[in-house]
C-alpha cells in the first residue's frame, strides 16, 4: 500500500450534476429551475430580506428608543476590587489594572466606580471616576487622576 494507490471506496464519490445538457440527462429543459418566473431567469439575484414585494420583516417591526452614536463605553472597575488587588501606596495605572486582570478589554477606557470601601492610600489613574469614587479615594488619603481618553 502506497500513497499513489489510495482511492476512495466505491460509491463514495460521484460526478458533478451538469444541468441544461439535454433531455436524456433528466436535467434538461428547465434545468431544475421550474417553470417561468423571476427565479428561473438567468442573472437572478435576490436582495437580503426581500419578501416578494410584501413589506419585509425589518420594516414591519416598530422601532423603539434612541441610539446615541457618540456613546463612549467604559471598562468598569470598582473600589473594592482595587483595594483587594493592590497594596497601600501603590500607583494604579490602566496598564497595571489590565495586567492584574481587573480589566479584560484593552481597547476600552477605564472608569472607576464607588462600590465597596477603600482603606488603603491608592493613587489611581483612570479615564473617568464617579463622584463618590473620587471622594472615597481622597478620604482614604489617595488621589484620583483623570487621564485623557484616546480614540
Amino acid at each position: 500500500m502506497s500513497l499513489d494507490k489510495l482511492k476512495p471506496p466505491v460509491g463514495a464519490t460521484h460526478s458533478k450534476k451538469r444541468v441544461g445538457r439535454g433531455h436524456g440527462t433528466g436535467q434538461g429543459t428547465q434545468a431544475g429551475r421550474g417553470h417561468k418566473g423571476q427565479k428561473s431567469r438567468s442573472g437572478y439575484k435576490f436582495k437580503r430580506g426581500f419578501e416578494g414585494g410584501q413589506m419585509p420583516l425589518h420594516r414591519r417591526i416598530p422601532k423603539r428608543g434612541f441610539h446615541n452614536p457618540f456613546r463612549i463605553e467604559y471598562a468598569v472597575v470598582n473600589l473594592d476590587a482595587l483595594a483587594a488587588k493592590f497594596d497601600d501606596g501603590t500607583e494604579v495605572t490602566p496598564e497595571l489594572m489590565r495586567s492584574s486582570g481587573l480589566v479584560r478589554d484593552a481597547r476600552l477606557p477605564i472608569k472607576v466606580l464607588a462600590r465597596g470601601d477603600v482603606a488603603k492610600k491608592l493613587s489611581v489613574r483612570a479615564h473617568k471616576f464617579s463622584g463618590k469614587a473620587a471622594e472615597k479615594l481622597a478620604a482614604a488619603g489617595g488621589s484620583a487622576q483623570v487621564l485623557e481618553a484616546t480614540k
